[in-house]
């Protein structure tokens, strides 16, 4: 629903690092395993990706948990959506899709499919006809803030030019309807806003998609209060990873919500910033403010 090397076009739809290790360390044994999980285009046994990698069926999943925050058999199920994706776009019948995409039955096809693309199937097929999203901008001290929005929760939010929201979101649902509403946005606007400005706003409903390890991360993210900080050492703590340090950046990088999840709110143990999708000067002025509860600019 961010990037090891695995094949250049999917890689970073997953969160996978691309890193080039000189040693056999845990990426490169990642690595392997997750390139035969996109040549096979979804899931394998473990132990067929233990021997591929070259360690044993503990140390794979270990690799996983500690590189991606997830499991091999989930990264796998990540990729045959990402198969379905494809094949619910190039053909007119789901039927031939659930087959192309390698699942073994309709049952499980609509089951795994509808959870990981936020609608059915078919809905999906069809560009998203049946969902209405709002969408509206507003102008802060850090930019402008634009945010996407479905009737069950926020879906997305961008800092900076409305095109970075706006045109993938239509291209991924062509035929969804796509409002721009700022009377209905309203409450959403002002919380966010308010955050910009380092002021604490309610919690907003959210409706993002993302792997099980991402909305523990992200959810945890959402914990952390205006003018505090915490460590990716100390998120990964918090959900009871300690050892996926890794993992929980690129789950803060792959963050579909700035703001509303307040991944600006995480550094580096050595306390510099780290890094942030919409720019250092921003996540550092957000943090100014959250400190001083004024803004800042």
């Amino acid at each position: 629903m961010a990037r090891i090397g695995v094949p250049e076009h999917t890689g970073a739809a997953y969160g996978v690092p691309m890193v080039v290790a000189a040693a056999d360390t845990p990426i490169d044994r990642v690595t392997r395993a997750c390139r035969a999980l996109h040549v096979n285009g979804g899931p394998l046994p473990v132990g067929e990706l233990a021997t591929i990698a070259g360690c044993s069926t503990r140390q794979m999943q270990r690799d996983f948990a500690e590189v991606l925050g997830t499991t091999p058999a989930d990264y796998g199920r990540c990729v045959r959506t990402d198969a379905a994706r494809i094949a619910l776009r190039d053909t007119d019948s789901v039927t031939e899709a659930i087959f192309d995409a390698g699942y073994g039955s309709v049952r499980a096809f609509y089951e795994e499919t509808a959870r990981r693309l936020g609608m059915t199937p078919k809905d999906y097929a069809q560009g998203a006809p049946a969902h209405i999203l709002l969408w509206s901008a507003i102008s802060t001290r850090i930019g402008d803030v634009i945010a996407i929005a479905s009737p069950r929760g926020l879906c997305r939010v961008v800092i900076g030019d409305a095109h970075e929201l706006l045109e993938p979101t239509l291209a991924e649902f062509p035929a969804a309807t796509l409002v721009r509403d700022d009377d209905a946005m309203v409450d959403v606007m002002r919380a966010l806003s308010a955050i910009a400005d380092g002021v604490d706003a309610p919690d907003l409903p959210m409706l993002v998609t993302g792997t099980a390890f991402q909305a523990r991360v992200w959810a945890a993210l959402r914990q952390i209060p205006a003018g505090e900080t915490r460590t990716y050492s100390e998120v990964a703590a918090a959900i009871g990873e300690p050892q996926a340090v890794r993992a929980v950046a690129n789950a803060c990088g792959a963050n579909p919500a700035a703001l509303a999840i307040p991944c600006h709110r995480v550094i580096r143990t050595d306390g510099s910033l780290g890094g942030y999708h919409w720019g250092l000067e921003v996540k550092e002025a957000l943090l100014a403010s959250e400190r001083t509860g004024e803004c800042t600019g």
